[in-house]
């Protein structure tokens, strides 16, 4: 079977045994013994050759999608990019203002599930908290994206890739009280809501107009909006938030307004307490000058700096530039 192609084996499967003709009566029984054990072992394989099967030694390990969450510690390598203040695929308004943010390979990031969360990184010469608000696509689980400005916290950036350890941050202090945006195009038959300031990445979101009416479950967008594709109604509604945690809050009074952020006085979470309860309705600040957030299905170009091995006596602009590639995904 030197050309690969499958052996055929004619049995015929139409006629019952002793339709067939009878073997002579000189055959050897270890003979037809034999034959019947090659017959077994060829059908096998031919069997195996058509249906494409591969060893289990071949086969490829897959990882579990999943953010990092609660107390682990993680092992992994930090390189930087600069998001040039936009606010990433988790489609943040922009960049935060102290410009610490991070980038997360797909299994990290997972769908979108990793997106507000924060993460404490340890590198050769400190610490620094970022906001998870970015995917890296090539980056594989424990490749850690930094900014520019985060990475000069934990490390010389002429180095440009460092070994680091990371753990996520747990009910971590609120930047305010929640805030929600209504994606442009949303109608009373198509709702997709993006929530901000939730400290822990989230587990769900529910929707419903009335008191009396049935909470409607979004489904995340690997761009961090929550979806209902039939729609909740023409609003107000009510938006109950649930992080992975546990902690829960409920906002009334979201208008149906899409393009502009409205503001809550609920926060996710007390410090040190459990979660929100209470219901407030919330204040719409006018939009930005800023373009609208139309997330694409891919990340855009990014600008990365690495460098395989520390470089100790260049210029860090000269290794940077040397080293610097396009992210694309």
């Amino acid at each position: 079977m030197t050309d690969g192609s499958a052996v055929d084996i004619n049995i015929d499967l139409d006629h019952p045994p002793e339709d067939r003709p009878a073997p002579s009566s000189g055959a050897k029984p270890w003979l037809v013994a034999t034959g019947v054990t090659v017959l077994a072992a060829t059908l096998g394989l031919t069997l195996t050759l058509r249906s494409g099967s591969t060893p289990a030694c071949a086969a490829g390990r897959t990882l579990a999608a999943a953010p990092p969450t609660g107390n682990a510690t993680h092992t992994g390598k930090a390189t930087f990019y600069d998001s040039k203040g936009a606010g990433g695929n988790c489609s943040n308004p922009a960049a935060p203002a102290n410009r610490l943010y991070v980038a997360l390979g797909p299994a990290e990031y997972s769908a979108g599930a990793a997106c507000g969360g924060f993460l404490d990184v340890v590198g050769p010469k400190g610490t620094v908290r970022v906001l998870i608000m970015d995917q890296c696509p090539e980056c594989e689980p424990g490749h850690l994206d930094l900014s520019r400005e985060a990475f000069a916290r934990i490390a010389d950036p002429v180095q440009g890739l460092v070994p680091v350890t990371y753990r996520a941050v747990v009910n971590p202090p609120l930047p305010g009280p929640l805030t929600f945006r209504i994606k442009e195009g949303a109608s009373q038959w198509w709702f997709a809501v993006r929530v901000g300031n939730h400290g822990n990445p989230l587990r769900s979101v529910e929707v419903r107009q009335r008191d009396s009416d049935p909470w409607q479950s979004a489904a995340r967008q690997d761009y961090n909006y929550w979806l209902i594709a039939s729609g909740a109604g023409p609003g107000p509604f009510n938006v109950r938030v649930t992080d992975v945690y546990g902690n829960r809050a409920t906002v009334g009074g979201i208008r149906m307004a899409p393009g502009q952020v409205q503001n809550s006085t609920v926060r996710m979470y007390a410090p040190g307490a459990g979660a929100a309860t209470r219901r407030t309705p919330a204040s719409t600040r006018p939009p930005s000058s800023r373009p609208a957030v139309t997330p694409t299905p891919t990340r855009r170009s990014v600008e990365v700096a690495r460098t395989s091995a520390p470089a100790t006596d260049a210029p860090t602009t000269s290794s940077a530039r040397a080293n610097a590639r396009w992210c694309e995904g």
